[in-house]
């Protein structure tokens, strides 16, 4: 299998978190929108082609069970990665014990040789030396080193040439598995873009199948949508949005929400990059991990104000919940304090963190080494987003002790 070795532009990471979410809140009113009959996206069909087409995700959207031609390929690819990993271990080891014990042999053949050579010239020595000589005993000891470094090479050169045979074989047969399983994998990648190329050119009449199904349905399957939108009516998030100076706040803090929500749809697309690039290609990412959790810190600190608008935050009810609006109100004025508090001392700490990384262009510690400076701006507007948030909360609290809930 061909590795990858894309990637993310940072430009491309922070273009992909304003213009991604612009998109798809758009889209999303265009849906709802929309008078026509239901009918299937060919964009979105050709996006599913070119982001989940090995899955055959581009079929099941357009409600083709031909799409399960897919997975046996998908799975089989799998298989093969799998088994040319195990085939590189035992390959990797097996070239490792050939290549000492071919080093060893090297090595040792001509040192044996040379102090075998060597022999028939000390003991000459030691016959033309003197019984009991200091000269005779040296030669004698040299005689005996010699002896002993010749029979260390000949056990080294026999255990060597021992692994080699037995190595050699493993190594060559690993190697032939892990050619076989790479070209496997290959080839099954290639039928599965041969079966991709096709379906490009068949998803217009894919569509307008899908289509003309859906519009058979589409009596039903608007009585059905008439009743959720009944049941969904009063679940609306909009609803919590104020009137008068605090609805501009909570409207700020809707979208702002809204905007962010869609970077979970982009941590789908990368992870599913990563997965497919680690498993298919052997080729895991060095930046999908990091770009995605300084994204979720971004999304969990921006929609802070979204969740107070819709009260989505943790809260103890069983003394709260029985109360009336304004004894409510009452309370939430009351733990405001302490809400401001917390609020402002982010505020702060934020700016202080963003003025800092900003000032010294601070970038991650990783090879993808991106700018850290506009994830800590993010503190401060998730922060600056959750005081005015706050403000509009206090705000509607007063209304309601004054003028009471109905007016208010």
């Amino acid at each position: 299998m061909p590795s990858l070795t894309f990637v993310l532009p940072h430009w491309l990471y922070w273009a992909g978190l304003i213009v991604f979410p612009i998109v798809a809140m758009v889209m999303a009113r265009r849906t709802v929108q929309s008078d026509k009959p239901k009918c299937y996206s060919l964009w979105i069909g050709y996006l599913a082609l070119v982001t989940g087409g090995i899955l055959g995700l581009h079929r099941f959207y357009l409600r083709s069970l031909l799409g399960l031609i897919y997975i046996p390929l998908f799975l089989f690819i799998l298989f093969a990665n799998a088994e040319q990993r195990d085939a590189r271990t035992a390959y990797s080891d097996a070239a490792n014990l050939v290549k000492v014990a071919q080093d060893t042999i090297k090595r040792e053949k001509p040192r044996l040789e040379q102090t075998e050579a060597g022999l028939a010239e000390m003991r000459a020595e030691i016959a033309s030396e003197e019984e009991e000589s200091f000269a005779r005993r040296s030669a004698e000891r040299r005689l005996e080193r010699a002896e002993k470094t010749i029979d260390t090479s000949r056990k080294r050169i026999e255990r060597s040439e021992a692994e080699l045979a037995e190595a050699k074989p493993i190594a060559d047969a690993a190697f032939a598995s892990r050619s076989f399983w790479s070209s496997a994998a290959f080839y099954g990648f290639m039928v599965i873009l041969a079966l991709m190329l096709l379906d490009a050119i068949l998803l217009p009449s894919l569509k307008r199948r899908a289509d003309a199904k859906a519009t058979a349905e589409e009596e039903h399957a608007e009585e059905m949508a008439i009743e959720a939108y009944e049941e969904q009516e009063d679940k609306d998030d909009f609803r919590h949005i104020s009137t008068g100076w605090t609805g501009a706040i909570d409207r700020l803090s809707y979208y702002s929400g809204e905007f962010v929500s869609y970077w979970a749809v982009i941590a789908v697309f990368v992870y599913y990059y990563e997965v497919v690039a680690r498993y298919v290609f052997n080729s895991p990412t060095n930046w999908a991990h990091e770009g995605m959790f300084l994204m979720f810190g971004m999304q969990y600190l921006i929609s802070g104000a979204y969740a107070m608008l819709t009260e989505s935050h943790v809260r103890v009810d069983v003394f709260y919940a029985p109360m009336s609006a304004r004894r409510k109100a009452i309370v939430d004025i009351l733990t405001s304090v302490f809400f401001f508090i917390f609020a402002g001392t982010l505020l702060v700490t934020g700016w202080i963190f963003a003025w800092q990384a900003t000032a010294v262009d601070e970038v991650s510690f990783t090879e993808w080494a991106v700018a850290y400076w506009p994830f800590k701006w993010a503190i401060v507007i998730g922060a600056v987003l959750l005081v005015l948030q706050g403000v509009s909360k206090l705000a509607q609290d007063f209304r309601t002790l004054l003028v009471g809930e109905a007016e208010a």
